[in-house]
């Protein structure tokens, strides 16, 4: 079926395709409003070492990089990722999902502030209050372990909440696989009707298929049996036949076997030709004697001695 058949059809059961391309529409609508568009926000915090830390180095924060820093980044966004700082930030006004990680690829410790929401606006707030709150978490920390205010370590913003954008991927995934379950099922349905409705040429009665002369045939497939009435017949002695059916089957054969070749040459002879050989009857020269002979016969040179 080529690409115009296929148009053809869809064309004569436009009665089927139709309400299927209304129930396809449907199912892309409520996808639509059952998967939103959700929008993302980030922020990226550094951690910077203590006043008492930078005197080297004219306290200058970005001169001055600890190991130890990275090691504190990593333990302060695994709290913020926590469900006690989930509901903090809940009861503070924030909205959607917050995640907290080490930047990918940072060479210091760099930390990635990300909130997910369905809300543009609510989301860039929440980021701000996510960044806010992690600053505050950071001094806790210390302030828990009597640290002096010179020698805590410090966090500065180094990308603010950006305005938040479209993550539309999700949607479009969902929204095609809708899309194509629908045309599926629309032309399945429309081809399912074509051939229910499609006439199809009854065959004659008492018409036998045509054999498939393509078909090659078994080589170990075994023969018919040859019919029963066919074997009786071969068991059955002919009238006037010698052979009966009890008679063994080499005395049976020996009738059925050729002359030899200088029989068929003496059958063959015409019946005119005369036979070479002694005469059947010898005409006797003078009569026979009367003596008995009881049962044997002289010798025909001996009568004529005689």
């Amino acid at each position: 079926m080529d690409l115009a058949e296929i148009f053809r059809v869809m064309r004569r059961r436009w009665y089927v395709l139709l309400p299927g391309l209304f129930l396809t529409a449907a199912l892309l609508a409520a996808v639509a409003l059952l998967v939103p568009v959700t929008y993302q926000s980030q922020s990226t915090v550094v951690l910077l070492n203590s006043q008492k830390a930078t005197v080297a180095y004219d306290g200058n924060p970005f001169l001055s990089t600890q190991t130890s820093l990275t090691g504190m980044a990593d333990g302060l966004a695994r709290n913020l990722n926590s469900d006690s700082s989930v509901r903090e930030l809940k009861s503070r006004g924030a909205t959607g999902t917050f995640e907290a990680k080490l930047a990918d690829n940072a060479q210091g410790p760099l930390m990635w502030l990300t909130v997910t929401g369905t809300d543009e606006k609510a989301v860039l707030a929440s980021d701000k209050l996510l960044t806010a709150y992690a600053a505050e978490r950071l001094k806790e920390f210390q302030r828990q372990q009597s640290v002096d205010p010179k020698a805590m370590i410090r966090m500065t913003t180094v990308v603010a909440p950006q305005q938040p954008v479209a993550q539309t991927k999700t949607r479009l995934q969902y929204l095609v696989m809708a899309g194509g379950l629908g045309l599926v099922l629309s032309l399945v349905a429309v081809f399912w009707v074509e051939a229910r409705r499609r006439p199809h040429a009854p065959q004659r009665p008492g018409s036998a298929p045509e054999p498939d002369h393509t078909a090659r045939p078994d080589r170990d497939t075994p023969e018919p049996d040859a019919p029963e009435s066919d074997t009786r017949d071969r068991d059955t002695p002919e009238p006037g036949s010698t052979h009966g059916p009890g008679e063994p089957v080499a005395d049976r054969t020996i009738a059925l076997r050729r002359p030899p070749a200088w029989s068929r040459a003496t059958d063959r002879r015409t019946p005119a030709e005369p036979k070479a050989g002694r005469p059947a009857v010898t005409p006797a020269a003078e009569p026979l004697d009367e003596e008995p002979t009881h049962g044997q016969r002289s010798p025909t040179g001996q009568r004529d001695r005689r």
